[in-house]
């Protein structure tokens, strides 16, 4: 049977008490970390005998991974994990997005609570800690890029508009990119590309671009201009599209 490294410290005996979660957390890691490959297929008893459970609950795990879009299933063959997105997908993903989140910022700035307007004040200031020299890098700020996209969508007040923005898996998908510029093309051509998409947006250090973009965007909802926290979310899209619009085919070539 195969077995799966482990980045360190991402993976963990899940505790009896949540197994389900922690199972699929435990998983999802093992994907975004490509512990196991793009493309790879997944051995379910393999993977129990790793972390220590049954094959229910990491059945259970695939089946929540495949509705966020990490794992595909095939008729006699079982799981596997997905393939990086191409280029032309990610362009595909990053054009949906500029429809859905700059209606999103204006909705958010016309009808958002107080409670809302407090989560949004603490994200960006959660944002700003993990883009600090000393926090922990990439992973840090990609989980508050993915909060602060999601807290924004659920503002709008627009529960389809929401789930539409959520079934996207977006920012799974960048950090797999950025996991497979790490691991595999750190020492070819393609290295200088995933540095200068990364670096400057997200690495501490560098006055992480994407922190100074959100609160923007974050200072126009809570004072209310509508048309303004739409203009500046298309924005922010737009310059991350251009990022991930290099002239290849695919980070996965």
């Amino acid at each position: 049977m195969p077995t799966y490294a482990a980045p360190p410290g991402s993976v963990r005996r899940p505790f009896r008490s949540v197994l389900s979660d922690e199972t699929h957390e435990a998983i999802r890691s093992m994907l975004l970390h490509h512990s196991i490959q793009p493309s790879e297929h997944i051995n379910i008893d393999a993977l129990a005998l790793q972390l220590d459970v049954s094959p229910t609950p990491v059945r259970e795990a695939l089946a929540r991974l495949e509705s966020e879009g990490l794992v595909v299933k095939q008729a006699l063959r079982g799981y596997s994990a997905i393939e990086l997105l191409t280029v032309e997908q990610s362009d595909d993903l990053f054009q949906i997005r500029a429809l859905i989140e700059p209606w999103c910022a204006a909705q958010a700035a016309t009808h958002h609570t107080d409670a809302a307007a407090r989560d949004l004040a603490a994200e960006i200031e959660a944002g700003r800690r993990s883009s600090d020299p000393e926090s922990a890098g990439y992973a840090a700020m990609s989980e508050h890029d993915e909060r602060f996209h999601k807290l924004i969508a659920r503002m709008s007040g627009n529960e389809f508009v929401e789930d539409a923005f959520n079934r996207t898996h977006c920012h799974f998908h960048l950090f797999r990119l950025y996991q497979a510029g790490q691991a595999e093309v750190r020492d070819s051509p393609d290295s200088e590309f995933v540095d200068t998409l990364f670096s400057a947006y997200y690495e501490p250090g560098s006055g992480s671009l994407a922190v100074r973009e959100h609160a923007a965007i974050a200072d126009a909802i809570l004072s209310g201009q509508a048309n303004a926290a739409s203009a500046l979310m298309l924005t922010h899209i737009q310059s991350s599209r251009r990022r991930f619009s290099p002239t290849r085919n695919s980070i996965a070539d």
